[in-house]
C-alpha cells in the first residue's frame, strides 16, 4: 500500500513557517509558541505545530494541536486528515475512517483521503468498501499510481488475482520504478501459482529497494535460497546494518535470513534470526495469554455432551460446507488443495465468515460470546439462522459447487457450534507433529496480528496444549462420524491412501485429480502458497530435530505434547 502523506503547512504564520521549511524544527516551535502566546485562538499556529510535530514523529503532540484548530476550526479539513493520517500510524484504525470521512464530507473531491481511507478500511478486513474508495480516489486523479497499487492489493485480498494483476500493471506503467507495485505483482503471481513470474517481480522490487527488507522475505518464502545467490548476499549487506531500518523491517529482515539460512543447512544461524525476529514482533503486538487460555476452558464448559445432544439436528440441513480446522502450518493448506482438485469442490480459502456470522445472530462479537451460557445464546431457531447465514454467503462464492471447503484455522473453536448449526456439514482435523507445527508456526511471519501466540516459545507450546486439550473435547462429545483426523506425516507417506480417506469422508466419489493436486490453479493466500505447487515432499517431517536445544522453551511448554506423534489421529475418524 502506499505511504499516507501528511497536508503540508499553512504559510499564514510567517516566521516560524519558514523555519519550519528550512527543517529548522526547534526555532520554528518556539515561533508558533510565542505567537500563541500572543494569540492563543491562533487556528494556523496550532495547526502548523501540529504539522512539526508529525514531521519529528512526537504524534501525539501532532493530534493535540490538530484537535485544538478543529476545536477553533471545525471545517479544518487539512487538520481532520492529518489526524487520520497519525490515527493510522498508531493502528488505530477505527478512529482513522472516522476522521477520513470528515475530510471527506469538507472535500469531497480529495482523492488522498479517499486512498488512506481504503488503506484504514484494509487493515480492519473490509476490502469491499477499500475498494470502493481507492475506485474514487482513481475517479479524481486517473493518474494515481498508488491508487492503482491499492486497487490491486484490495482484488488480490478479495482472490481476484488477474484483476489486482493488470491493477498492478497500470501503477508500474505510471511509474515503472514503483517497487511497491512489484512487490505486490509478485504475492499476485504466487498466490495463483506463477511461481517464476512471481521471481522476477520480486527480484525487480530488491532491484528498486534494496532496503526493504520484506521484498527479500517475500522472494525466499516463494524459492529456496542458494549460495551464491545475488539477493542473498544483499540481504546479508543489509542486516550489517540492521538497527537502522525500521521496527517492521528489522523483522522481516531477520524472517527473510532464517528462512534462507535454514535452506542453507546453516540451522544454528537460522534459528538465531528467527529468535530476533520473533522477538522484536512480540514486542508490538498484544497478547493477553490468560485470557486466551480462560476462553478455551470456557468454550469445552459451554459445550457439554448433554448440551450438544439436546440441540442436535435443530441447525441447516445443507451438506454442502467442509471445514478444515486445526494449527496454523499444520497441514491444512494441502488438505484443502487435494480437495479443491475434485471437480464438485469449490476451494473457499480461509473465510472468516462463521465468525461474522455469529456476531450478526448474536448481536455480540464471537469473541465476547460467554461460552458458559451458550444455550441461553443459541435457541433452535437462531442455530437454524446462523447455520443458513453462513451458507448464503459461502454460496455466493460458488453457486454451483456440491461442496464448499472453509480452512480457516481457528475454527476449530466453534467446532460444537457448527455442527449444531449445520449437522451435516464435515469437520476434518489437520494435524501435525506438535514440535514440527510449532516451530513452522514460529518460523513464520504472519500477515498482522492474527497469531499473536506464535512468537515466543512458551507461549506458543502452552497455545498448543491448549488447542488439543478443546480438540480431545470434541472428539469425546461429538458424533464419531463428524469429524475426521488427518496427520500430515501420514498424507507425506500414502497421499493416495489418506486423499481417498479424505474424499469420502466428504461423501464423495473419487477423482483422480486429487492426487494431482500441485497442479490445480486455483488462489492461496496461506504462508503454503509456493509449497502447495510441488508434489509430496518429506523434508518437513520431523523438521525441528535440526534446531535440537533451541526449542527446550517449546519443549517444556508442551509438556504431554512434547514429541507426541499425534496417536489420537491413528486409525479412526473422531
Amino acid at each position: 500500500m502506499s505511504a499516507r502523506k501528511i497536508a503540508a503547512p499553512s504559510g499564514e504564520c510567517g516566521l516560524g513557517t519558514a523555519l519550519l521549511r528550512l527543517d529548522r524544527a526547534g526555532e520554528a516551535i518556539a515561533e508558533f509558541e510565542k505567537a500563541l502566546a500572543v494569540k492563543p485562538d491562533y487556528v494556523e499556529a496550532h495547526y502548523n505545530l501540529g504539522v512539526l510535530f508529525q514531521t519529528l514523529n512526537r504524534r501525539d503532540r501532532a493530534i493535540a494541536q490538530y484537535e485544538r484548530a478543529l476545536a477553533l476550526k471545525p471545517d479544518h479539513v487539512r487538520a481532520c486528515y492529518n489526524i487520520g493520517v497519525l490515527l493510522q500510524d498508531l493502528d488505530r484504525h477505527k478512529e482513522a475512517i472516522a476522521y477520513y470521512r470528515r475530510a471527506i464530507a469538507l472535500a469531497p473531491a480529495s482523492a488522498e483521503a479517499h486512498n488512506n481511507l481504503g488503506t484504514a478500511l484494509m487493515q480492519l478486513d473490509r476490502p469491499e468498501e477499500a475498494l470502493r474508495h481507492y475506485r474514487k480516489a482513481l475517479a479524481i486523479r486517473p493518474h494515481l499510481a498508488e491508487g492503482y497499487n491499492n486497487v490491486g492489493t484490495a482484488l488480490h485480498v478479495l482472490d481476484r488475482n488477474e484483476e489486482a494483476i493488470a491493477m498492478y500493471g497500470k501503477a508500474i506503467a505510471l511509474k515503472p520504478d514503483y517497487a511497491d507495485a512489484h512487490g505486490n505483482l509478485g504475492i499476485a503471481w504466487e498466490a495463483i501459482g506463477r511461481l517464476a513470474e512471481a521471481w522476477r517481480a520480486f527480484e525487480r522490487a530488491i532491484a528498486l529497494a534494496p532496503k526493504r527488507a520484506d521484498f527479500y522475505r517475500h522472494l525466499f518464502t516463494s524459492r529456496k535460497a542458494s549460495a551464491g545467490d545475488p539477493q542473498l548476499a544483499s540481504l546479508q549487506e543489509l542486516s550489517k546494518n540492521a538497527t537502522s531500518l525500521p521496527a517492521e523491517q528489522q523483522i522481516d529482515l531477520h524472517f527473510a535470513l532464517g528462512k534462507a539460512f535454514a535452506d542453507l543447512g546453516e540451522h544454528e544461524r537460522s534459528f538465531r534470526h528467527l529468535v530476533q525476529g520473533n522477538a522484536l514482533k512480540r514486542r508490538r503486538i498484544g497478547y493477553d495469554e490468560a485470557a486466551t487460555l480462560s476462553q478455551f476452558a470456557g468454550i469445552r464448559a459451554g459445550f457439554p455432551r448433554e448440551f450438544i445432544r439436546s440441540r442436535q439436528g435443530q441447525g441447516d440441513p445443507s451438506a454442502v460446507p467442509i471445514f478444515i480446522v486445526g494449527m496454523p502450518r499444520s497441514g491444512g493448506t494441502l488438505i484443502e488443495q487435494i480437495l479443491a482438485s475434485h471437480p464438485l469442490v469449490f476451494g473457499g480459502g480461509e473465510l472468516n465468515e462463521f465468525a461474522r456470522a455469529v456476531t450478526d445472530v448474536t448481536g455480540r462479537a464471537h469473541v465476547g460470546l460467554p461460552f458458559r451460557e451458550i444455550s441461553a445464546v443459541f435457541s433452535a431457531d437462531r442455530l437454524r439462522r446462523l447455520g443458513a447465514l453462513y451458507l448464503l454467503r459461502v454460496r455466493s462464492l460458488a453457486s454451483q459447487a456440491e461442496r464448499i471447503t472453509d480452512k480457516l484455522p481457528y475454527n476449530f473453536r466453534f467446532a460444537g457450534l457448527i455442527h449444531l448449526a449445520l449437522p451435516n456439514a464435515r469437520l476434518i482435523h489437520s494435524v501435525r507433529d506438535p514440535l514440527d507445527t510449532c516451530v513452522s508456526c514460529f518460523s513464520t511471519l504472519f500477515v498482522g496480528a492474527s497469531q499473536p501466540y506464535s512468537y515466543e516459545l512458551g507461549e506458543l507450546g502452552r497455545y498448543y496444549r491448549a488447542y488439543r486439550q478443546l480438540m480431545e473435547h470434541w472428539r469425546a462429545v461429538l458424533p464419531g462420524s463428524l469429524m475426521l483426523e488427518v496427520r500430515y506425516e501420514d498424507i507425506v507417506g500414502d497421499l493416495e491412501g489418506q486423499a481417498r480417506r479424505i474424499v469420502e469422508h466428504c461423501g464423495l466419489p473419487w477423482d483422480d485429480a486429487c492426487l494431482a493436486f500441485h497442479r490445480t490453479q486455483r488462489p492461496v493466500r496461506t504462508a503454503s502458497a509456493a509449497q502447495i505447487r510441488h508434489p509430496i515432499y518429506r523434508s518437513s517431517v520431523g523438521r525441528w530435530r535440526l534446531y535440537g536445544q533451541f526449542v527446550q522453551p517449546l519443549l517444556d511448554a508442551l509438556g504431554e505434547f512434547a514429541g507426541d506423534a499425534s496417536p489420537m489421529c491413528r486409525g479412526r475418524k473422531a
